[in-house]
């Protein structure tokens, strides 16, 4: 493996990141905080627990879900789009090095900057709501998972996106409406039956049921079918993106 290159890819994407810190941290956060201000404190007080477990608390997990879904999606489509818009990409294609190593120093530096974002606003929850989390080691593998497995999926709307109104057609048609049905401000169990069934074809139930049981031990769908289903995921996006790369699918045009 070509370290050196990953390393470059690496390096460059968090030093872009870096140099637009304020917009990359301050404005997530901010927003997040409001929505602890507004669900946590005033709504919250009023609300019953849920699997005893007070609302406010209750939505960290999910609250965590809708920013890092949201930054993985936006840095990973938005660094790669940015080869192909200025041209740089040839540069890229033409290095010697593999599809695997271009994947890895993209999206490794895109999913360590939602991982970041996700500790910051771990952090800033402790601020507005008090809580446990249960099993701190699964947290921080769901938490890894979900990073990797939607900057692959932002990888993917990057390469297909040929315009920057295109980069944000599924985070905000598609992504966000998932994530804010898909139990982050509620659990699923809630509803009535039919629209139960319903919402069990959201793959984001999955995500945001796995990452609250590694908080408080509870879910609304098993651990083993939210881990299943990432894994799945993962693995339907990383296939994606080696058919993308050997057939040069709106790389090469």
């Amino acid at each position: 493996m070509n370290l050196h290159a990953v390393r470059a890819i690496y390096v460059f994407e968090l030093s872009r990141w870096f140099r637009t810190l304020s917009q990359s941290i301050l404005a997530p956060v901010i927003s997040t905080s409001l929505y602890f201000v507004v669900f946590g404190s005033a709504i919250g007080s009023r609300m019953a627990a849920i699997n005893g477990v007070s609302y406010g608390a209750f939505i960290v997990p999910g609250l965590m879900m809708l920013a890092v879904l949201t930054e993985s999606l936006s840095n990973a489509s938005f660094g790669i789009f940015m080869p192909k818009w200025n041209g740089t990409i040839y540069e890229v294609l033409s290095a010697p090095i593999s599809w695997f190593e271009v994947v890895l120093g993209y999206v490794g530096a895109a999913a360590t900057k939602s991982i970041i974002l996700g500790m910051i606003i771990l952090a800033t929850a402790r601020l507005f709501v008090p809580f446990e989390i249960a099993h701190p080691v699964w947290m921080a593998s769901f938490l890894v998972l979900t990073a990797v497995s939607f900057c692959l999926f932002g990888f993917i709307i990057g390469v297909w996106a040929d315009n920057f109104e295109k980069l944000q057609v599924v985070p905000l048609l598609i992504i966000t409406p998932l994530t804010f049905l898909g139990g982050s401000f509620y659990s699923i169990n809630m509803l009535p039956p039919l629209w139960r069934k319903l919402t069990l074809f959201n793959p984001v139930v999955y995500l945001v049921s796995g990452f609250r049981w590694s908080f408080y031990g509870h879910s609304d769908v098993g651990v083993g079918v939210s881990l299943g289903v990432t894994l799945a995921f993962t693995f339907i996006c990383s296939a994606v993106i080696w058919w993308i790369f050997r057939t040069g699918y709106r790389l090469r045009a």
